[in-house]
């Protein structure tokens, strides 16, 4: 099989890839037939889900744009995808272009079209790293390169911690990520929930991702709460992400459920 100019050397085609999954269902095109097949079978069993995807990409430009205007102007989001429509970049450079963006992510394809985007954008960058292993990704010199940890830097988990499992430690996780940060900085998560109607759906689902090498599971309120610590939550606090902060110039969105949002601030 004959791979596309973006595909990085060695990718493999034989297994479907969260992040590519979720650049299929945004709309994208830097996915696999394997890939295709696999998000063609969560639609199948869950319709809703090409729902979540957009709603969840909306509530990440909101999260964006609210920190903007509290003056953040370096922002971490790791588990990044692919990045597609919306960027992280695109929404915090259009208020300022001088604001700084690295993106992390597992995927090779993610990170290699992350580097072709951002060719010529020297307040943004693109690598690989492992959301289990904090330390690594905040000691990386490509990191210290482009944000200033001595000043507040947004940490973005959107879509990414339902994918760590318990026994990696989620709360841990978070406690590391902000340790080295300075006060005044602020994680965003957004995170998938049981929802009792939608029990079926939500559980062929996860059995899906349990045949890829990603398995999925839901967490509740109560459990992102204690994932994010002693932070201090942001009004309105863990909620749908549809509730988290609507924007009043856009069309209503459908009420999401399945997916928790919330912001937090390490305090000064």
């Amino acid at each position: 099989m004959s791979l596309p100019e973006w595909a990085p050397e060695g990718v493999d085609v034989s297994v479907p890839n969260a992040a590519r999954v979720y650049d299929y269902g945004l709309g994208g095109y830097h996915n696999f037939a394997v890939d295709r097949e696999f998000a063609e079978q969560l639609i199948a069993a869950w319709p809703g889900i090409l729902q979540v995807a957009h709603t969840n990409r909306a509530f990440l430009g909101r999260v964006v744009r609210w920190l903007a205007g509290r003056g953040v102007r370096q922002f971490l989001d790791i588990g990044s995808g692919i990045p597609t429509r919306g960027n992280v970049h695109e929404v915090v450079q259009a208020i300022d272009p001088q604001a700084r963006v690295v993106y992390v992510d597992v995927d090779d394809v993610a990170v290699s079209h992350g580097q072709a985007i951002l060719a010529g954008n020297p307040n943004a960058a693109a690598l690989g790293g492992d959301l289990r292993l904090p330390a690594a990704i905040l000691a990386d010199e490509r990191v210290r390169a482009q944000l200033d940890l001595d000043r507040p830097v947004a940490v973005l988990l959107v879509a990414v911690l339902h994918f760590i499992g318990d026994e990696d430690g989620p709360p841990g996780i978070v406690r590391e990520l902000t340790a080295s940060l300075a006060p005044g900085s602020y994680v965003a998560l957004s995170h998938f929930t049981a929802v009792e109607d939608l029990g079926h759906e939500h559980d062929q689902v996860t059995k899906l991702y349990d045949r890829t090498p990603t398995s999925v599971r839901t967490r509740t309120r109560e459990q992102v709460a204690a994932i994010l610590g002693d932070l201090e939550l942001v009004e309105p606090g863990i909620v749908p992400i549809t509730a988290w902060h609507p924007d009043p110039n856009e069309p209503a969105e459908a009420e999401q459920r399945s997916v928790l949002g919330a912001v937090a601030r390490k305090p000064r």
